[in-house]
C-alpha cells in the first residue's frame, strides 16, 4: 500500500495514493499496511489494506469466516461472541452492499451497531475528518468500520485513535480489503470441491483496473499466495506501466481480451464506473462493450473451465452478459453470501485481539 510524497514523480504509479504529508510514524505505517499503526499510547489492530499482510494472516481470516458461514446458515443467525461491543459504521460515500454487509455481520455477532453517514453527520457543517473521528471514539467504540471517497483516510482515522479498531470499507481508488477477502474465500470454497488449492491459480481481471480498489486489493492478495494475475482492458484503463507497479514478476497486462482470457481459472469482471464516463477514458459504453463484455462464447473459448466473479453493482450488458451473471459458472451470488461470514470474520479478529485467543462460541 505504498503511499507517494506530493514532488515524489518516481512514485506517482498506480500502486500509490497521493496523501498529505503526516509524521513519519504515520508514513510508515501507511507504507507497511494494515495491521497495527502506532498512537501516543498504545497500538491498536486494524484492518487497512490487503497490502502488509502474511499470507498466513490472510488465511487466518479465510478460516475464522469459514467457521461464521454455518451461522449464516442457521435459522437463528445469531452467536453471543461480541455482545457488549460496539461497532459504529462511518460511511463517507454512498453503499448498499457493504454497509449492509457489515451491519448484518455486527448483529449477528450480538453486537451493537450505529451507523453515520455523511449527510447525517457534522462533516455537512464543516467538521474536519479528525475532529468527527475522535468525536466518535470519545463514545467508546470497539471498531470503526469507515468508507471514504479520499484515498488514505481510514489510515489517518487510524494514526489518530487510541482505543478504537479502523476497518478500511474502501477509501478512494486504493484498496477494499474485505471484498478481496471475500472473493479468496468465495474462490477457496470452489476450488475445494474439485480438490484444487487457493494458490496456483492464473487470474484476470478485466475493465476498469485503473480507478478499481477492488482490483487492488485482489491483485495484491493473489500476488501474496503466489498466484499470475493477468490484467485486461483497453490502454486507458490498464496502463502498461501497471506490470511495474505492482511489482512484476506475476503480473502482465494485455489490451486484447480474448489474448488476455485464454487459459484464466479465474475471471473478475469490474464495474465501469459511470461516474467517470466524462473523463473519456473509453470513447463511450458501446463501443467499451463491443470489445471488453464478458460473454459466455469467450469464455466457452478461452477459458471454458474457468469461474467468473464480479464485486457489483453489475452493469449487464457492459462488463459481463446476463447470461455470464446467470449461469452455471457465475459464483456472484456465492460472494454476496460469504461477504457476511467474512466481515464477521474481521470485526471478531479485531475486537477480540487485545483478549486471549478462544474458539468461536457458537
Amino acid at each position: 500500500m505504498g503511499q507517494g510524497h506530493a514532488g515524489d514523480s518516481d512514485r506517482k504509479s498506480a500502486r500509490h495514493v497521493i496523501v498529505r504529508r503526516y509524521d513519519n510514524n504515520y508514513l510508515q505505517a501507511l507504507v507497511k499496511g494494515s495491521r497495527e499503526v502506532f498512537t501516543n499510547r498504545s497500538m491498536v489492530n486494524h484492518l487497512l489494506g490487503i497490502e502488509g499482510l502474511s499470507k498466513s494472516e490472510i488465511y487466518r481470516y479465510l478460516d475464522t469466516a469459514q467457521s461464521f458461514v454455518e451461522v449464516s446458515e442457521r435459522d437463528i443467525k445469531k452467536v453471543p461472541t461480541l455482545r457488549g461491543k460496539t461497532i459504529i459504521h462511518v460511511f463517507f460515500e454512498p453503499s448498499t452492499r457493504t454497509l449492509s454487509s457489515f451491519g448484518i455481520a455486527g448483529k449477528r455477532l450480538s453486537a451493537d451497531t450505529i451507523n453515520i453517514s455523511s449527510s447525517s453527520s457534522s462533516v455537512k457543517k464543516g467538521e474536519t475528518l479528525l475532529d468527527t473521528v475522535r468525536t466518535l471514539e470519545s463514545m467508546n467504540p470497539d471498531i470503526l468500520v469507515m468508507r471514504h471517497s479520499e484515498s488514505g483516510s481510514p489510515h489517518f482515522a487510524a494514526r489518530h485513535l487510541s482505543r478504537a479498531s479502523v476497518v478500511n470499507a474502501g477509501d478512494g481508488a486504493h484498496e477494499h480489503p474485505t471484498q478481496a477477502l471475500l472473493d479468496l474465500l468465495t474462490l477457496r470454497q470452489h476450488f475445494a470441491e474439485s480438490g484444487r488449492q487457493l494458490e496456483g491459480l492464473k487470474v484476470g481481471f478485466v475493465g476498469d483496473v485503473r480507478h478499481s480498489r477492488v482490483a487492488r486489493s485482489n491483485i495484491l492478495a493473489h500476488l501474496t499466495l503466489g498466484n499470475e494475475v493477468r490484467l485486461i482492458g483497453p490502454s486507458t484503463l490498464v496502463p502498461r506501466d501497471f506490470t511495474a507497479a505492482f511489482g512484476g514478476g506475476k503480473v502482465s497486462v494485455v489490451h486484447d481480451l480474448q489474448q488476455g482470457l485464454e487459459g484464466l481459472d479465474v475471471v473478475v469482471c469490474l464495474r465501469m464506473q459511470l461516474e467517470r464516463q466524462n473523463e473519456h477514458f473509453v470513447p463511450n459504453l458501446d463501443e467499451y462493450a463491443k470489445e471488453y463484455c464478458v460473454s459466455e462464447g469467450i469464455l466457452a473459448r478461452c477459458c471454458p473451465s474457468s469461474v467468473v466473479l464480479h464485486p457489483g453493482p453489475m452493469n449487464r450488458g457492459t462488463e459481463i452478459s446476463g447470461e455470464v451473471a446467470d449461469g452455471p459458472r457465475s459464483l456472484i451470488r456465492r460472494q454476496v453470501n460469504n461477504g457476511v461470514a467474512v466481515r464477521m470474520a474481521v470485526l471478531y479478529l479485531l475486537a477480540r485481539s487485545a483478549e486471549p485467543h478462544e474458539e468461536v462460541e457458537q
